[in-house]
């Protein structure tokens, strides 16, 4: 195994799903891959987030009368930080092992191109530059978003540059060319 569970975050950038359940995936499927032990968040009748600790499925529907359809999920990796033992549920533990408290995005990055999976830079979100940077890996459609440069009140104090913040599928090519398209060129002074 892959120390400290770099294997979990492999798995799933390489994949795009987490224990083999997706982002579009029913909440009965992913109870069932995750377990019970979740908190649940209903937003209004319409929106549904289910929270594992480190990792959180969201849901939406059209009206109470449809089914739920799966969105996204994201992995909260700056919650371990936190160093709290609880975060990381008993069905990760058991087949990924001990989780480090901070993920460096330079090894994730090298385990990753060792396996023929790249990460491509894309614009960040105007609101979150130069605090964090997105990596985007195109055949999974996973986001692993990185501390770009400390910000007081702007980036969490237990992590440093270089650390992961978040890990977030799906990321569709049309958001992507969206980010690109409307990605201000940097300028470095002059007149």
């Amino acid at each position: 195994m892959t120390p400290y569970s770099l294997a979990f975050y492999v798995d799933v950038v390489t994949t795009g799903t987490l224990l083999g359940v997706g982002p579009s995936d029913s909440p009965d499927r992913v109870t069932g891959a995750l377990g019970r032990d979740f908190g649940e968040n209903v937003f209004g009748d319409l929106a549904m987030c289910r929270d594992y600790g480190l990792v959180e499925f969201h849901w939406d529907r059209e009206s109470v009368d449809h089914g739920w359809s799966g969105h996204h999920f994201t992995l909260k990796v700056h919650r371990l930080a936190y160093r709290d033992r609880t975060l990381v549920d008993g069905v990760l533990r058991a087949r990924y092992g001990r989780f480090a408290p901070r993920l460096r995005f330079d090894k994730l990055r090298r385990l990753l191109e060792r396996r023929g999976v790249p990460l491509l830079e894309i614009p960040e979100i105007p609101a979150n530059a130069p605090y964090f940077r997105t990596f985007w890996q195109p055949d999974s459609r996973v986001a692993v978003t990185v501390i770009g440069t400390y910000g007081e009140y702007s980036t969490p104090d237990n992590l440093r540059v270089g650390d992961v913040y978040g890990v977030h599928a799906p990321l569709a090519a049309e958001e992507v060319e969206w980010r690109r398209a409307r990605a201000v060129p940097r300028s470095y002074g002059g007149a």
